[in-house]
């Protein structure tokens, strides 16, 4: 399973990268990185096909455990998916920008 460091991907979320946020809609709502697409655990597997083939599947969870095995089991499946060490928890104690709201489901 890979991992991606939290600078690193606020590069990569500045350049565009896919990414999903696996919590519950409600952790979701409270509030999730910009551009994340909500896609809660229980629904990975229902949405394998909607996600990009071409490029990282970037995946967020509140610190980094659900992450990680969604990545990897995204990966036992064909997609390139990389989680984000330390989850959103670590982008709001940096300061970063954290959206409230439903937002977008990603499937």
């Amino acid at each position: 399973m890979r991992e991606v460091h939290l600078d690193v991907f606020a590069a990569e979320l500045a350049d565009g990268v896919f990414v999903i946020d696996v919590r519950e809609c409600d952790e979701y709502a409270t509030g999730h990185v910009p551009g994340a697409l909500s896609l809660p655990l229980p629904a990975l597997g229902a949405a394998l096909g909607e996600l990009p083939a071409d490029r990282p599947v970037h995946v967020i969870c509140a610190s980094g455990n659900r992450s990680a095995w969604a990545a990897e089991h995204l990966a036992g499946f064909g997609v390139d998916a990389v989680s984000v060490m330390g989850g959103t928890a670590a982008w709001a104690r940096t300061g970063r920008p954290l959206l409230r709201g439903t937002g977008v489901r990603a499937a």
